[in-house]
C-alpha cells in the first residue's frame, strides 16, 4: 500500500472529490492529484502538518499515513530519540529475525 493510493481509498470512502477535500485542507487539487497518482517530483513529500490535515478530514491513522508517507509518527520519533541503541538492533535484523521479534512482542 503506498501513501497516495491510500490517501484515494480514504478520500472516495467520505465521498469527497479531489477538489473538496484540497479545499479543506488547505492545497491545491492538482497536488492532492500528483499525490495520488504518485507523480509528486523526487524528493518532494506531503509535510507531516498536511498529512496531519488528512487525516483529521478523512477520519483516518495519522501514524498509519505518516508511515505510509515515510515519515515517523512523533510517539515514535520519540522513543527512537530516547533508545537509538535498541532501535538500531532492530533496523540490522534480517526479515527472518524481525518476524521472530515480532512473534515475541505478540507472544506468539
Amino acid at each position: 500500500m503506498t501513501f497516495g493510493k491510500r490517501l484515494r481509498e480514504l478520500r472516495q470512502a467520505e465521498g469527497l472529490t479531489l477538489r473538496d477535500l484540497a479545499s479543506k485542507v488547505g492545497v491545491g487539487f492538482t497536488y492532492l492529484s500528483k499525490i495520488e497518482n504518485h507523480k509528486l517530483e523526487d524528493g518532494h513529500s506531503p509535510s507531516e502538518n498536511l498529512i496531519h490535515k488528512l487525516a483529521v478530514e478523512l477520519d483516518a491513522n495519522e501514524d498509519e499515513l505518516l508511515l505510509l508517507a515515510e515519515k515517523i509518527p512523533h510517539q515514535l520519533r520519540r522513543r527512537l530519540a530516547e533508545r537509538p541503541d535498541a532501535f538500531m538492533k532492530m533496523a540490522n535484523l534480517d526479515d527472518d529475525g524481525f518476524d521472530d521479534l515480532l512473534r515475541t512482542i505478540e507472544g506468539v
